[in-house]
């Protein structure tokens, strides 16, 4: 355990040090906000242990937030009569979900440091601590971002991977978030915790050959083969271990239990089966990665300085 901590550290340093010129640091807030952590930590204790599965549904907010055009909150926003949000994407709709979580946690920083801290940072604290109550790792989160006034719908419909996509698409898709395949396999671990709605599985468990038989008669149970009112039926995205953050997703891909074809592609034949198989036999290295591929999407293009600005309320403008 040491050494694996001790691991950790190094690539939290390195990635630190790559994300520089991105005016971001975890000290960020320590003298205009103090109590930031200890906030956010404690509305994140009250949530997963209200339901274990939220901590999950915030790691895919924070994802979705930074795969669309960076991590500055934009997901956060609702729709109005002069923006249109990313919350009604293809992507979304129906499926994000925690918002009111970091509502809470937006209210009782606001009430201790009025205007300081941003949205899309209370998101990313909100993430790492999602993981790390679920018995994942833990991490320094590189702060100092500050919120966009606006949102792409048409952007979340583009740039956020579809479930069905292939392994090249996934590559190519994270590439252009300046992401390798090691960042690509890691993060995807974060479907170690959570679950998936029947209409994203469904053609998994009705067309896809390499898939364990058994498995995906019991998936269809709950996912009947037409769209319509199963749609919306949740299966665990880790059937061995849904609240747990372990490295029971890439065994299950081995196995050929994967939920989504997408997380299949990661061991399917391709160039990425080696770190899928890897991360399978060890899960400190899965860990190790996933905390440098985390803190890598982190820094995918943040506003800083005096770009846009600290959202009041993270679901408008101010």
């Amino acid at each position: 355990m040491a050494a694996l901590l001790m691991m950790m550290r190094v690539a939290v340093a390195a990635v630190l040090a790559l994300g520089a010129a991105a005016q971001l640091s975890p000290t960020f807030y320590d003298g205009s906000c103090p109590s930031l952590q200890s906030i956010v930590r404690s509305g994140m204790v009250s949530a997963v242990q209200r339901e274990p599965r939220m901590g999950a549904s915030i790691l895919r907010l924070f994802f979705h937030d930074c795969f669309v055009n960076g991590c500055d909150g934009s997901v956060l926003l609702d729709d109005s009569p002069t923006l249109t949000g990313e919350k009604n994407a293809a992507p979304n709709a129906n499926s994000l979900r925690g918002f009111e979580v970091i509502d809470a946690i937006k209210s009782q920083v606001e009430a201790a440091c009025p205007g300081t801290v941003s949205c899309a940072d209370i998101l990313a604290l909100a993430a790492r601590d999602g993981v790390n109550l679920l018995s994942g790792p833990t991490w320094a989160v590189p702060l100092g971002r500050r919120d966009a006034r606006t949102a792409s719908q048409s952007a979340a419909n583009s740039n956020l991977p579809s479930p069905s996509s292939s392994a090249s698409a996934l590559v190519s898709a994270f590439a252009s978030k300046g992401l390798d395949s090691r960042d690509l396999v890691a993060l995807s671990g974060a479907h170690t915790i959570g679950a998936a709605r029947c209409a994203s599985f469904r053609s998994r468990v009705y067309n896809d050959s390499n898939i364990n038989a058994g498995f995906a008669t019991r998936r269809r149970q709950i996912c009947q083969p037409q769209s319509g009112a199963s749609d919306g039926n949740l299966a665990p995205l880790d059937a061995l271990s849904s609240v747990r953050f372990d490295n029971g997703y890439f065994r299950n891909l081995v196995g050929r239990f994967g939920l989504l074809h997408s997380d299949q592609e990661l061991f399917g034949g391709g160039a990425v089966d080696g770190i899928t198989a890897q991360y399978a036999r060890n899960g400190g290295a899965f860990a190790r990665d996933f905390v440098t591929a985390m803190i890598k999407m982190g820094n995918i293009s943040p506003l800083t300085g005096s770009s846009g600005e600290i959202r009041a309320n993270c679901r408008k403008p101010n």
